[in-house]
């Protein structure tokens, strides 16, 4: 007899190693989508340790679900095809009425926008951008795009607008001499640097901002939610949570140990306070 299994079945099969296991049609598996800060290898290297972790710890079953580009990602949100996700683009007018709720947050010093050049760029002033190829990560990137491009508009510097799809990807761009300035945010330069050895030069800072939110959908339990929370709350002090929290730090480079904690809608209000004054080409 031929066994015929669905495409559903072979990949929940796949992903939770069950064999010769009746898998049951209502088993839950929930999508947690983080926007896309490095590319692809290194985002699912990053955060696939995590989630499994905080699967098993909380007894809520979530698996990585990202896109080719951070809009793409987003857009999943947008879509109501994911239930937990790591973002700030969440928080405009328009997706508060969506209802996602902040629970928590990386523990990290606050993140401010730059607009930066090599460090051996001719360029040392915003004005001198004008007619030139700036590169952002993607039109969802709050603080890397929004943040700084809303800079160049209500200066009156005209740029050509340049989407890589991620961080690396700009990072490329901008070093190939592709683009001649580059919109981030401070963490990522910082990481970029230590991984990489480049160096920049910053013509603009933003005023701060927290780090990105953790955030979950409407549709899903408050008691899922709290053993979610709690689980990623708890890594630090947990043997094997640390180690792996560890290991993310390192492999990022990122300029703090990397830990979780909790947060509410009012560590975002800068964000929404931004929004308040955006040009609307921007909204």
């Amino acid at each position: 007899m031929t066994l015929r299994l669905t495409c559903k079945a072979i990949i929940i099969a796949l992903s939770f190693g069950l064999s010769n296991v009746a898998v049951s049609e209502d088993l839950k598996v929930y999508n947690f989508s983080p926007v896309n800060q490095y590319n692809l290898n290194l985002s699912a290297s990053f955060w696939n340790p995590i989630i499994r972790y905080v699967s098993e710890k909380s007894g809520v079953n979530l698996t990585l679900k990202l896109g080719r580009t951070s809009s793409d990602t987003t857009s999943y949100v947008l879509a109501q095809e994911v239930d937990f996700a790591f973002t700030n683009h969440l928080f405009s007018p328009e997706r508060d009425k969506m209802g996602w709720k902040v629970f928590g947050r990386r523990d990290a010093p606050p993140l401010e926008g730059q607009i930066v050049v090599p460090a051996d760029s001719p360029i040392h002033s915003l004005s001198e951008l004008e007619g030139k190829e700036v590169v952002y990560p993607g039109p969802e990137a709050f603080i890397a795009y929004k943040v700084t491009s809303s800079e160049l508009v209500k200066k009156g510097i005209h740029t050509s607008t340049v989407f890589a799809g991620n961080m690396d990807g700009a990072f490329s761009q901008l070093l190939s001499g592709k683009a001649q300035a580059m919109g981030v945010n401070s963490q990522l330069v910082s990481g970029y640097t230590e991984r990489e050895g480049k160096t920049f030069r910053v013509l603009w800072n933003s005023s701060s901002f927290n780090d990105l939110a953790l955030m979950v959908s409407p549709r899903i339990s408050q008691k899922e939610v709290d053993a979610v929370a709690n689980a990623f709350f708890n890594m630090q002090y947990d043997k094997d949570g640390s180690k792996i929290l560890h290991e993310a730090t390192e492999l990022v480079h990122a300029p703090a140990p990397i830990t979780f904690i909790p947060a509410t809608a009012a560590d975002y209000a800068s964000y929404r306070d931004f929004y308040s004054g955006l040009p609307a080409n921007l909204k």
